[in-house]
């Protein structure tokens, strides 16, 4: 299954490079689409969800600004590798080129007519002589397409210079509004805190009251290949540790970085981001879930988590949280993904 493989950028001077630089309006969307929520009035555990919702929007942004700024580095590697191979073969040819042109000037450079003349063999000589203007005329056509080949690859290299530089002040406005949503968070959740007891009481337990009616349980589940149950080892082995923003483990997590960690425990490498996960496998319906499948919530896909049977799922909630079980309707379901 091409989910299983993690998909490297082609080596040479291919023009995915070109193809890389104007994905940079996409990334730049997508970060732009991570919206500054004003702080609003009112229940302060709905402010709180909010919050946690672009929290995860940004962070995942960020994700995606970094694989792709990742990727672009070795497309720049890549080009200028290829550069300095082309480079090797102008100056080769260059050097034979300068060794014929002296050949020819040590003969004398004598009128071709002249030459002619005084040959021994004028059959051999014109044979040679037609021999070394085809060699000269395809060298030098060699030389203009490789000429044509390295400046198309300096403007390549260029391109991509210039792509990183954006994606990197794409990459530091996402950290900088990640950073303005933690401080949102932090007033946010000091509000909640504030809350007498018995509401917060009642706000927890109504946030673990997702319905998993749909789902089979732990008799009826299919039986669960390998490589999900060692998905589902690591990820239980992570139960009890927090969340930590960027993190792929083993020490913290984010959602993402929690599911992609797990995977590879079992030897199958996912993409960094929730939004790609999803479309890493095979999609399939709720009511079909089993444990080791990916479960993404919310229309934009900005939170995964894995199912774990019985329906609840593991998952890195939001900072403060520890890795944890949940019920799988927690939150909206957008898409379920069995690996």
């Amino acid at each position: 299954m091409g989910s299983h493989r993690r998909l490297t950028p082609s080596p040479g001077p291919d023009r995915g490079t070109t193809v890389a630089v104007g994905l940079l309006s996409v990334a730049a969307a997508a970060l732009g689409a991570v919206p500054a929520t004003a702080t609003p009035h009112g229940d302060p555990g709905a402010e709180v969800d909010r919050l946690y919702a672009e929290a995860e929007r940004a962070t995942e942004a960020y994700h995606e600004a970094d694989e792709r700024a990742d990727a672009l580095r070795k497309r720049v590697g890549a080009a200028r590798d290829e550069i300095a191979r082309q480079q090797e073969r102008v100056n080769g040819m260059r050097e034979s080129l300068g060794t014929l042109a002296g050949a020819q000037y040590r003969s004398g450079g004598l009128d071709p007519s002249l030459a002619l003349l005084f040959s021994d063999d004028p059959e051999d000589y014109l044979e040679r002589a037609s021999v070394l203007d085809r060699l000269a005329d395809r060298r030098a056509g060699e030389l203009r397409r490789l000429g044509e080949a390295v400046r198309t690859l300096d403007q390549d290299r260029s391109e991509t210079s210039r792509a990183l530089g954006e994606l990197d002040r794409s990459r530091r406005a996402a950290a900088a509004h990640k950073r303005t949503v933690e401080r949102k968070l932090a007033r946010a959740r000091q509000l909640f805190d504030a809350l007498p007891e018995e509401e917060r009481a009642a706000r927890e337990r109504a946030a673990r009251s997702g319905r998993g009616a749909d789902l089979p349980g732990p008799d009826g589940a299919a039986a669960v290949p390998g490589r999900a149950a060692a998905a589902v080892a690591a990820a239980r082995s992570a139960l009890g540790r927090p969340y930590v923003w960027g993190a792929n483990g083993p020490s913290g997590f984010d959602c993402s970085g929690l599911t992609q960690w797990s995977y590879a425990q079992a030897g199958v490498a996912l993409p960094r981001t929730s939004q790609a996960q999803r479309h890493t496998g095979t999609r399939v319906p709720l009511s079909r879930a089993r444990p080791g499948d990916l479960v993404v919530y919310r229309a934009d896909a900005s939170h995964v988590g894995m199912y774990a049977g019985n329906g609840q799922v593991i998952h890195a909630p939001y900072p403060g949280a520890p890795v944890r079980y949940d019920p799988v309707g927690m939150m909206p379901v957008s898409s379920v993904t069995r690996i």
